[in-house]
């Protein structure tokens, strides 16, 4: 048997759910400025498979790293954390 490498998981929130089957979800992370140390906001975009249409713009969900479904789409929904309200 052949041993699987551990999948990338991240948490993000969603802030686009208009196409079917998919979201894009964005991750945000504070990281400090190496020279000014100053703390700057760095935002990543994930294209995610979501297969029953259950999120939501504003939900908070954990993604994982999959095999490649389209171009762009290499992630897809573990669970739903929070709803938005």
């Amino acid at each position: 048997m052949t041993t699987r490498s551990l999948r990338k998981e991240r948490i993000g929130v969603v802030s686009s759910d208009k196409m079917e089957k998919s979201v894009v979800v964005s991750e945000v992370k504070k990281v400090k400025h190496p020279v000014y140390g100053k703390f700057v906001l760095k935002t990543k975009k994930y294209v995610v498979h979501d297969e029953k249409n259950e999120c939501n713009e504003g939900d908070t969900v954990k993604i994982m790293e999959t095999r490649p479904m389209s171009k762009t789409k290499k992630w897809r929904i573990v669970e739903i954390i929070e709803r938005a309200k």
